[in-house]
């Protein structure tokens, strides 16, 4: 049945700080209740293309609580901070102290290594600091919890007293959210001839060793990386790989999730997601946005690109989205390791956008826990800043890896692994990168062509890159330079004529017939002028999507159906959608007299100098929430003239 929603659920607000010109969406969820409300499930749409991600290696980032740090087996302790692979005292309190830190920094989410609790043993010399080698999905790592609190998920659901719910509850007073990173393939290798001996709530259910009910696949490591079917199946370093086959182990790993996100959990980073088959996902996405309708979720498919029919699969048939792995790559080599090609290296990625159902909804970053960072291939602070204000103008959700912004390396064997995760040292909110990260944080989620909108190249060279993001009447001016001081006769900016100022450098410049002429760029320098237009505002606001449509210059995609929204049916008055790529057209349509009402709706092409074509489908049909947004997501079925 539909239920009555709260009086002010799902309500989409906007405002503008004064302060710091961020956009900030509210957005208060249904209480808990044995029935669902349908309503809710239509209406939630956490809009995450206008974050800006974290990334913390927890055991790395800040000591808040000293008398917790030994944990269960003080010997994998070390509070010299020598030995790497063992723990060094970071803590979900020491998150807690720096979330004014982080906030001012810009950031809107935070996303943490996995909070499970592990195996107390060492592999390999290793302890599980990176928190991938789970001992029980149900409790909350001892090391992260202050001493003496109870791990248990179960028994704390009711006073929720942890200081993870601490941490929670201080994330969503600042209006920030949190990324819980999550594994399904495996549980832990083998310590002392114990083996993926998995527990639930400390009940212990199941033993690679021992595993009569089939828990685990058994076929051993990995030998041929080109197998799809060894990939899937076979063994990730010696991991305990679990058979997805297994309705057991299935229903327990969606319950354990299903628990972190009833706790306040508001968004998925999926590990190791290659190693499993895609209807694993399908049905693992599904249950949770099911249970959780705004949850937000995307994977690791380790090395993903654009060229790569496999991932690109993953990532428009999933249920998730994914880190942009391709786009990385090509950022590193360009202004990292000085590529011959340079900029071309990141246009040749972004030209393939037409690939992903949702190339938007990509995590973008340029280093994180498994490989060297950024200023380990490259020392310069000013390449850094360039890195820094392509990943946060570009299109896709930006995640910018702890310490960053404190210019936090250590090149011991390269950078690599382990040395990739040092101690956070620093907490200076005057760096550079501090400054340039808060500032288009903030425009990001004021500017919707940077979060929503297209992106079009205007002038590029190896060392010299431009581009517009555009949305509507916004629009974002961008002109990187990884080279020396140069002069650009005349480029174009699609801005209004005027004066407008850099929002880095509060530089002014001078647009005319939306151009800039002898457009000056230091050395490593960096320009972004935005214009903000007017947003879309309705009662109801649907976010519609429209894939597998190919147009040609002239050809516009627009929504028609039985209501005044969308022309009560006269495709001439229709509303119009946004060209984001070749494959992906965008619109928010404002519904204000329609809202609450069931409406039928397609699509059609409006054609110059010929008759449009519409869809050939039954129109389809959507109640349409009674206040706040919706997320319609659909596939062009090709028709015929009318």
């Amino acid at each position: 049945m539909v239920t009555t929603p709260p009086s002010q659920f799902s309500q989409e607000q906007y405002k503008v700080d004064d302060a710091n010109q961020e956009l900030e969406v509210l957005a208060q969820a249904p209480t808990a209740e044995s029935e669902i409300d349908l309503e809710f499930l239509y209406t939630r749409d956490i809009e995450f293309r206008q974050e800006t991600i974290y990334f913390i290696v927890v055991d790395r980032f800040h000591d808040g609580d000293a008398e917790n740090s030994e944990g269960p087996n003080p010997e994998l302790y070390d509070p010299s901070g020598e030995d790497w692979g063992k723990y060094w005292g970071g803590d979900l309190q020491g998150i807690i102290d720096k979330l004014d830190y982080l906030q001012g920094l810009g950031v809107t989410a935070l996303w943490l290594t996995p909070l499970f609790e592990q195996v107390e043993d060492l592999f390999v010399g290793n302890a599980a600091i990176h928190g991938y080698w789970t001992k029980d999905f149900k409790r909350i790592n001892p090391r992260f919890l202050k001493q003496g609190e109870n791990p248990s998920l179960n028994q704390t659901q009711e006073t929720r007293d942890t200081t993870f719910d601490r941490l929670i509850e201080e994330l969503h007073k600042r209006k920030m959210k949190l990324i819980l990173d999550i594994v399904c393939n495996h549980s832990n290798p083998d310590f002392s001839g114990r083996k993926g001996e998995l527990y639930d709530d400390g009940v212990k259910i199941a033993d690679f060793n021992n595993d009569e009910r089939n828990w685990y696949h058994h076929y051993g490591e990995v030998t041929n990386w080109e197998d799809e079917w060894q990939v899937q199946n076979c063994e990730l370093a010696g991991l305990a790989t679990f058979n997805e086959n297994n309705s057991e182990y299935r229903e327990y790993i969606k319950a354990a999730i299903k628990q972190w996100l009833d706790r306040g959990v508001d968004a998925l980073r999926v590990d190791t997601v290659k190693h499993m088959p895609i209807w694993f996902w399908q049905e693992f996405t599904g249950d949770m946005y099911k249970h959780r309708p705004d949850v937000f979720i995307f994977g690791e498919w380790i090395y993903s690109h654009p060229s790569d029919s496999r991932s690109v699969e993953f990532a428009n048939c999933s249920g998730m989205s994914m880190l942009d792995f391709g786009l990385c790559v090509a950022i590193r080599s360009a202004l990292a390791q000085g590529a011959e090609g340079g900029f071309h290296l990141i246009q040749d990625v972004l030209d393939q956008d037409h690939q992903y159902n949702s190339a938007t909804e990509l995590v973008t970053f340029i280093d994180n826990h498994d490989m060297p960072r950024f200023q380990s291939l490259n020392p310069d602070p000013d390449m850094l800043r360039v890195a820094i204000a392509f990943v946060m103008t570009t299109r896709g959700i930006p995640c910018l890896y702890y310490g960053t912004e404190q210019y936090l390396h250590n090149d011991t064997d390269g950078g690599n692994d382990p040395y990739n995760r040092p101690m956070m040292e620093q907490w200076d909110t005057d760096t550079e990168i501090y400054r340039y990260v808060r500032l288009l944080s903030g425009v990001r989620r004021l500017n919707p062509a940077i979060s929503l909108g297209s992106q079009w190249q205007k002038y590029i060279t190896p060392d010299v890159y431009c581009y517009v993001r555009r949305y509507r009447d916004s629009r974002c001016f961008v002109a990187l330079n990884r080279g020396e001081a140069v002069t650009l006769p005349e480029v174009e900016t699609e801005l209004p004529d005027g004066e407008h100022t850099c929002v880095v450098t509060r530089n002014k410049y001078d647009v005319k017939d939306g151009k800039i002429s002898n457009l000056q760029l230091d050395t490593r320098g960096v320009v972004v002028l935005s214009h903000v237009g007017e947003r879309v505002k309705g009662q109801t606001i649907v976010r519609a999507q429209l894939n597998g449509v190919q147009t040609q210059p002239g050809e516009t995609i627009v929504i028609l159906g039985d209501c005044p929204e969308l022309g009560n049916n006269d495709i001439s008055k229709a509303y119009k959608m946004e060209y984001i790529n070749s494959n992906t057209w965008f619109a928010e349509i404002p519904f204000d007299e329609s809202a609450g009402q069931l409406i039928t709706y397609r699509y059609a092409m409006l054609r110059e100098g010929r008759a449009p074509l519409r869809e050939n489908i039954v129109p389809r049909r959507w109640v349409l929430a009674s206040e706040g947004t919706v997320k319609w997501r659909d596939t062009w079925i090709p028709g015929r003239e009318s």
